[in-house]
C-alpha cells in the first residue's frame, strides 16, 4: 500500500527586507535601547523619530515635513517603516518612492496630489444601531392575502434574541424575513440586525451548543452581552470615496470631482460625524524629483490638510533634477530643505552590522555559527551591509546541499567567492574594461 504525507496548506509567509522592524525601540521615557523592535543603533535617529511619533500624535506636526540623510544601507527605510508601526493602524502611512511622479498616463503633480490625499483619513464618527443576540424564536405572523386566492402573505415576524443579560422580543417586518431566509438563520444561531437599513448578518452558532468533536464545519461564537448595540462604522481615506465615482483605468481626477468630494468631506465635519486624520506620506529617494514637482510641494506642505511628510535620500551634494547646473545638498532646493526637519543616520558598526544579520537570521529562521555571523560582520564592514545579509539564504542552501543544518563559517566564504559585491565588480570591470562592449 503507498502512502504519501500530504503537505500543509497552510501559506508560507514572504520575509521582505525589513519584516523584522517592529518599531522604534524606545523606552518608557523615549530613550533608545541598544537593540529592541527589529532596529540595532542608530540611536540619535530612533531618538529624534520618537519626538516626531508624539507630534504626529498629538497633531502638533500637520503640515511639516521630516528629511532621513544618511548613506546607503544605514536603516532610512527602516525607521520610516517603524514611525508607521508605532502610529499603528489608526492613522494612514502611504509609501512612495520619488520615481513614481514619471508616469506616461497621468501629470507628475497629479501622482504626487493622489498619493497627499491617500495620505489623508476621514475617520466617520457616525454610529448604527444594532439588535445581537442569539435566536430563541424565529416566528412569521401569516395574513389573508389582501390581492385575494388561496394563498397567505406573511405581515411581520416576531424573534426572540437571548444575550448575557436577558431575552428581548422584536417584531420585524417582513422583508427582514426574507433576509433571514438568504442567511439560513435557525433557532440558535447569533446573529445581529441593522436598525436603520435591516440588514441581517448571521455571524455564527451559539457556543452552547457546541459539541465535542475535534472537526466541525459549524463555527462557534459566545453569547453577546446585550441586545441593543451600537456599532461604529468604518473610515477611508479621501482618494477611496473618489475611486467609488471613477473607473479602474488609471487616469486623472479632476479638480470639479476633487471640489464635489471636498464639498461632501466638509459636510460630514460640519455636521460633526466626521473628521480629517491627517497621516503619513513617506517619499523614498526624493532626490530623483525634478525641480517641477519640488515647486509643486511648497504648496502641498501649505495646505490646511497637509499630511506628514517623511523624505529619505542617500546623496550627498548633487545636481537636482531638471536643471543642469544647480548644485545642492541632497539634490534638494535649498528654499524646501529650510523647511524641514533632518534627521542625519550613520554607518554602523562592526559589531552592530553582527547584531543586525543575527536578527535577519532569526527572522528567516536560520541556524548559523558564531565563527559565521563574526565573518559575515566583517564582509559587510569592508562592502555593504545589505550585501552581506544578502548572502543568508544562499549560505542556507548551500549547508543544505552539503547535509548540515548550521551555516559555517566555510559556507559563507564559498558564497562569497561565487557572488560578487559592488566593489569587487567594480574593479573587474575596471581591469578587464577593454574585453567589455561599449
Amino acid at each position: 500500500m503507498k502512502i504519501e504525507e500530504v503537505k500543509s496548506t497552510v501559506r508560507t509567509q514572504r520575509i521582505a527586507a525589513h519584516s523584522h522592524v517592529k518599531g522604534l525601540g524606545l523606552d518608557a521615557d523615549g530613550t533608545p535601547l541598544p537593540i529592541a523592535a527589529g532596529l540595532v543603533g542608530q540611536k540619535t535617529a530612533r531618538e529624534a523619530a520618537g519626538i516626531v511619533v508624539d507630534l504626529i500624535k498629538t497633531k502638533k506636526m500637520a503640515g511639516r515635513a521630516l528629511l532621513l540623510a544618511g548613506p546607503p544601507g544605514t536603516g532610512k527605510t527602516a525607521i520610516a517603516l517603524a514611525i508607521a508601526q508605532e502610529l499603528g493602524n489608526k492613522v494612514p502611512f502611504c509609501p512612495m518612492v520619488g520615481s513614481e511622479v514619471f508616469s506616461s498616463e497621468i501629470k507628475k503633480t497629479e501622482v504626487l496630489m493622489e498619493n497627499f490625499r491617500r495620505s489623508i483619513g476621514l475617520r466617520i464618527r457616525e454610529t448604527k444601531e444594532v439588535y445581537e443576540g442569539e435566536v430563541t424564536e424565529l416566528t412569521p405572523v401569516e395574513t389573508e392575502n389582501p390581492v385575494g386566492g388561496y394563498g397567505k402573505t406573511i405581515s411581520n415576524v416576531i424573534i426572540g434574541l437571548k444575550t448575557a443579560k436577558g431575552t428581548k422580543q422584536l417584531k420585524l417586518d417582513p422583508s427582514i424575513f426574507e433576509a433571514l431566509q438568504k442567511e439560513k438563520v435557525e433557532i440558535g444561531d447569533v446573529i445581529y440586525i441593522e436598525a436603520n437599513s435591516g440588514a441581517v448578518k448571521r455571524q455564527g452558532r451559539s457556543d452552547t451548543f457546541a459539541t465535542e468533536f475535534d472537526l466541525e464545519t459549524e463555527e462557534y461564537v459566545p453569547l453577546p452581552k446585550d441586545v441593543a448595540n451600537a456599532r461604529p462604522q468604518g473610515g477611508q481615506d479621501v482618494l477611496s470615496m473618489m475611486g467609488q465615482l471613477m473607473k479602474p483605468k488609471k487616469t486623472e481626477i479632476t479638480d470639479k470631482l476633487r471640489m464635489e468630494i471636498n464639498k461632501v468631506v466638509n459636510k460630514y465635519i460640519d455636521q460633526g460625524i466626521a473628521e480629517l486624520v491627517p497621516g503619513v506620506l513617506f517619499i523614498d529617494e526624493i532626490h530623483m524629483l525634478d525641480l517641477e514637482t519640488f515647486t509643486y510641494l511648497h504648496k502641498s506642505l501649505e495646505s490646511p490638510i497637509a499630511p506628514i511628510v517623511i523624505f529619505a535620500t542617500n546623496r550627498g551634494r548633487c545636481v537636482i533634477r531638471g536643471t543642469t547646473d544647480v548644485i545642492a545638498p541632497h539634490g534638494v532646493p535649498l528654499d524646501l530643505l529650510d523647511r524641514l526637519l533632518i534627521i542625519r543616520t550613520m554607518p554602523y558598526s562592526s559589531n552592530e552590522m553582527e547584531q543586525i544579520i543575527k536578527l535577519r537570521a532569526q527572522t528567516e529562521g536560520l541556524q548559523i555559527e558564531e565563527s559565521a555571523f563574526t565573518r559575515l560582520s566583517e564582509i559587510g564592514s569592508t562592502s555593504t551591509l545589505r550585501y552581506a545579509v544578502q548572502l543568508l539564504t544562499p549560505a542556507n542552501q548551500m549547508c543544505k546541499v552539503n547535509g548540515r543544518t548550521q551555516i559555517t563559517k566555510e559556507n559563507i566564504d564559498d558564497v562569497h567567492a561565487l557572488f560578487l559585491d559592488a566593489k569587487r565588480s567594480s574593479k573587474h570591470l575596471s581591469e578587464k574594461n577593454n574585453k567589455f562592449m561599449l
